[in-house]
């Protein structure tokens, strides 16, 4: 009919409802995340810039912080490499064994952080299984950071493995064969087509692993030592704190490792989303 408005069609959502939904989503958002991050900022801004400042320059908040964060992205580092090895051979080869291999993967999820600290300090102990064999070697690896290293690794592997093993798996190697037929060597193949449909992927876990790593506790504090200024993590740092009623020194610290993670993070998703401008535009 002329005249007549015309009617704005939507499309159908599996979930009715886009401000009920919204509404739900934000306030979860600010229960859950925002309002105890305020609450954090808010408890840390009762010190002043002086008292803040004054603890963020301290010697020991500022060696915590580097050996919680310098080895939290070298962990995520060893995981990302040998994570992406790992996800590959359980996508890609058949062999007796794989499907245990592929469960023992989640362990780390599985098991308490406890217990697995427990279990590293017990391995890498210098009468340990493990460290009594590296001790004459002059490898000390529990009570030192090489150990907070080790456990960071193995209570973040998973995360690159689980997040990088479906994108293998949907990988066509029908592409990489027709690569070879065109003459391309299997280092042209692994950085031109393999490599790039992974990194998104792998950037994530990375990222995964990362804060994982960064706010670890109860498997580091075990086979740490806790040495002030040696093998004592951020975490770690805060509790002690706490168990002194310094609860606005406690918030402080805790304020720096959320601007430090938030950084951090944010750099790996700018350069998530520039790897995948670049793989589109390729």
């Amino acid at each position: 009919m002329a005249g007549a408005p015309s009617l704005a069609l939507r499309k159908p959502s599996v979930i009715p409802g886009f401000g009920l939904t919204l509404g739900f989503v934000l306030t979860y958002l600010g229960l859950v995340v925002l309002i105890p991050l305020a609450a954090l900022v808010l408890k840390t801004a009762g010190l002043g810039w002086s008292g803040f400042l004054a603890i963020a320059s301290d010697e020991r908040t500022i060696a915590a912080l580097w050996l919680s964060f310098s080895l939290s992205l070298v962990a995520a580092a060893i995981n990302a490499v040998f994570g992406l090895v790992i996800a590959w051979v359980l996508v890609r080869y058949r062999f007796p064994g794989r499907r245990i291999l592929d469960a023992m993967v989640d362990l780390p999820f599985a098991l308490p952080t406890a217990v697995a600290g427990i279990a590293l300090t017990a391995l890498y102990a210098p009468n340990g299984w493990v460290g009594q064999y590296l001790e004459p070697l002059g490898i000390k690896v529990a009570y030192t950071p090489l150990g907070i290293l080790v456990a960071l690794v193995f209570i973040g592997i998973p995360f690159v493995v689980r997040t990088v093993q479906p994108v293998i798996e949907d990988l066509d190697s029908e592409v990489q064969e027709a690569a070879a037929t065109l003459g391309a060597t299997r280092l042209d193949t692994l950085a031109r087509i393999v490599l790039p449909t992974l990194i998104p992927a792998l950037l994530t876990g990375f990222a995964l692993a990362l804060a994982r790593a960064v706010g670890e506790y109860g498997s580091v504090i075990f086979i740490a030592g806790n040495i002030p200024y040696v093998s004592e993590i951020a975490p770690l740092l805060i509790v002690v704190k706490l168990t002194e009623y310094n609860y606005a020194g406690a918030t402080a610290i805790a304020t720096l490792m959320l601007l430090i993670s938030f950084a951090l993070l944010l750099a790996i998703n700018l350069l998530q989303a520039w790897s995948r401008r670049g793989f589109d535009r390729g």
